[in-house]
């Protein structure tokens, strides 16, 4: 009867689609971001003797107040020539000049003393009580311009027009003493003309999952934007956390964030004449020279490479730039499929030219392996769902080679974004064997093997991170405990698996019986109006989990063990085929210890997994910062056995201001955790619950939006 309903649902759906030329204007997407960022593995550096900021040439420490600023990005693009500080259309420049809005008693929550040796400042200077008055944007660093980027972006695959910085801030680029330039900002400073309706402001919980996961992803080794703190205070906003009419007060709370650059797909994308099924264009169409001016900025600056082998040629200049933007996006969302991160707002306007990971809004790893999670609560149409993030990126990748063609018709882009799709097969087909340790060989057949492995993990349940982890528990056939270490691979395995209450929790209809008969009397009466709201995404959804939970309603957990254990078996055979070709390379003994090196080496024992995020939270939001700081440590080591998260020497509610930490300890990451023999090999969350198990079972109603 279900499947019977389903397929009326499916048949009105596509006669709905075909009476429409094209999807319907949407209304732009209000989403709560979420943001984090973490940034490249290297910066650009600027050549020697032409450092504009103060203290030219290299410098062997900073403090706050001379930091050595070389705000080339306003000198290179046009600024608003309004100083007037309310949202309006900015035509004719990328950047708006604004100030940050003030907060009442600024507290640190916690910093990366990694992240900030980027700009040469040593610990000492992250204690300090000005630390917070400058991080809040209660002071002016001295240098500092502070400005707000205008973008535009396609939002849930429709174009919004005018985005721009909302609620971040340009604070100027920092020079370090090694010629790198990194671009700092402030998130959720305040006001700007791209506000919209919003008020500029970020809170405590949304700010500290970006400054948890900007870190996390930097260690994981992905590309990323970075953040130096994270700073909560005593003045509130407003805010309606799901959307239902319960509104309450919250801490405005910045992130520092760093980056060689935010510019983004978006950024070129103010030059879009009126789109055809919105109605909005971008401020600034017509201004070709500006769009000549950025690309030729962007790669000067952030593509030296290609502006040398190509600086008496535009247009194979510009080529080489957009393939390398493809290619790098490809790369990108390859190592986020491998490590299970859902980025959750594709939109063009959080797509970095560098390929890094930037603005994270709703986020998350995978825990259950479900290729069709989607971590967005606000994503109605599951567009950005794990599974359609490669393409999603291509499909950006197309709108940034759309939003250039006045420079670069599309005629020449369109072939260089047909090699996305190889670029992300090998680049994905490589770090998986890594994670899997067939490092000796590169087999065709190896791609049916990382299928059947996820498959095997989507009907049993498996826990995606821990599983891959677990795999280097199995011997190559030859070593001396190949069969014991073949028993304990099973084991654990096997303990990855959900149960059915799990399973049945998961597939429970998530939608009031009132509102599924609301959207199905949408459905019959008016289609169009439904795919607008984003609703018959939902429909389907519902009746997906309503048929899969009539497939296991009378399924008893004897019965799931039973198949799991049947399941897995196979899929060991298969692995174990195909590591007896890798036992073939050597020294059996030694290539396993190697083997079981780089598989530990990609497959994460640490990440931030929602309930992680979420328990750091709780404790911040009642004063006490310890556990957003242990966090930040163990996801600083997320590839390690054996994690010292030490003992906090600050008081709870004192931020990290204090530390046992010396000043020479320039590895030191969030530098606020004394090393203490009682804190080794302590990996167990506030609550007890140890770091890399499994979520508790109330993370599954943890929602993000």
């Amino acid at each position: 009867m279900l499947r019977f309903a389903r397929h009326l649902v499916e048949k009105q759906l596509t006669c709905a689609m075909s009476r429409s030329l094209a999807a319907p204007a949407c209304l732009p997407v209000q989403v709560n971001h979420f943001c984090v960022g973490p940034a490249p593995e290297t910066g650009h550096k600027a050549s020697k003797g032409k450092f504009f900021g103060r203290g030219r040439g290299a410098i062997a420490m900073a403090n706050l107040e001379k930091l050595n600023f070389d705000n080339l990005v306003l000198r290179s693009l046009p600024i608003d020539t309004s100083d007037e500080n309310v949202p309006r259309q900015v035509p004719g420049a990328c950047f708006s000049r604004v100030s940050p809005t003030p907060v009442s008693n600024p507290q640190t929550v916690a910093f990366s003393a990694q992240a900030l040796q980027l700009l040469d400042l040593p610990v000492s200077e992250l204690r300090r009580p000005e630390f917070a008055q400058y991080f809040s944007g209660n002071k002016l660093l001295p240098g500092s311009e502070t400005a707000a980027h205008c973008y535009c972006g396609h939002q849930f695959g429709h174009f919004s027009g005018q985005l721009g910085d909302g609620a971040a801030m340009y604070l100027g680029e920092v020079v370090n003493k090694s010629g790198e330039r990194w671009e700092i900002q402030l998130k959720g400073a305040g006001l700007t003309p791209y506000s919209r309706t919003a008020d500029g402001r970020k809170v405590l919980r949304s700010s500290i999952r970006e400054f948890l996961c900007s870190e996390a992803m930097h260690h994981l080794g992905i590309p990323t934007t970075r953040a130096g703190c994270c700073v909560t205070s005593d003045s509130k906003v407003l805010r309606d956390v799901y959307y239902n009419g319960n509104a309450s007060y919250e801490k405005c709370t910045t992130v520092l964030r760093i980056a060689q650059t935010f510019l983004r797909f978006g950024s070129f994308e103010i030059f879009k004449p009126t789109d055809e099924i919105t109605g909005r264009k971008g401020p600034s169409v017509g201004r070709n020279d500006i769009l000549i001016t950025m690309l030729d900025y962007a790669i000067k600056t952030f593509f030296p490479e290609i502006q040398a082998a190509h600086a008496d040629n535009s247009e194979e200049r510009y080529l080489a730039f957009y393939r390398e933007v493809v290619h790098r996006t490809a790369r990108l969302v390859a190592e986020w499929q491998c490590v299970g991160f859902c980025h959750g707002v594709l939109n063009t306007d959080n797509m970095s030219i560098l390929g890094l990971t930037i603005d994270y809004g709703p986020f998350g790893f995978l825990d259950r392996y479900d290729a069709d999670n989607i971590c967005n609560g606000s994503d109605d149409g599951a567009r950005y769902s794990y599974r359609s993030q490669p393409e999603i990126c291509k499909w950006n990748c197309e709108k940034f080679g759309e939003a250039i063609s006045e420079a670069l018709p599309t005629v020449l882009t369109k072939p260089i974004l047909e090699e996305f799709d190889q670029t992300f097969s090998e680049h994905y087909l490589s770090k998986m064997r890594k994670k899997l340790g067939l490092v000796r060989k590169e087999l065709p057949e190896d791609k049916e093997l990382f299928e059947a492995l996820l498959q095997t993990m989507t009907e049993t349940g498996a826990d995606f991170t821990n599983t891959l982890r677990g795999l280097s528990k199995l011997s190559l056939p030859g070593c001396q405990d190949f069969d014991s270490s073949l028993e304990r691979t099973r084991s654990f395995l096997l303990s990855q698996c959900c149960s059915v209450q799990e399973l049945i929790k998961a597939c429970k209809p998530r939608m009031d019986p009132r509102q599924l008969q609301m959207l199905m009397l949408l459905l019959s009466t008016n289609p169009s109006l439904l795919m607008q709201l984003g609703g018959q995404g939902k429909i389907m959804r519902e009746f997906e989990r309503m048929e899969k939970l009539e497939e296991i309603k009378d399924l008893t957990q004897e019965q799931k063990s039973a198949a799991d254990v049947q399941k897995w078996t196979e899929w060991l055979e298969k692995y174990t085929a195909r590591l007896k070709l890798e036992a073939q390379e050597g020294e059996v003994e030694q290539l396993n210890k190697e083997r079981v090196i780089t598989m530990n080496s990609n497959n994460p024992k640490f990440i931030l997994r929602n309930y992680i995020a979420q328990n750091a939270i709780t404790a911040a939001e009642d004063g006490d910062f310890s556990e957003v700081q242990r966090v930040l440590r163990l996801l600083e080591q997320p590839f390690s056995e054996d994690v010292d998260l030490g003992e906090l020497a600050v008081a709870p509610g004192d931020g990290g201001s204090a530390s046992s930490t010396t000043d020479d300890d320039a590895g030191a990451s969030a530098s606020v955790l004394s090393e203490t023999a009682a804190g080794q090999g302590t990996a167990k969350s506030c609550t007890g619950t140890a770091y890399d198990s499994r979520p508790p079972d109330w993370a599954v109603d943890l929602c993000v939006t």
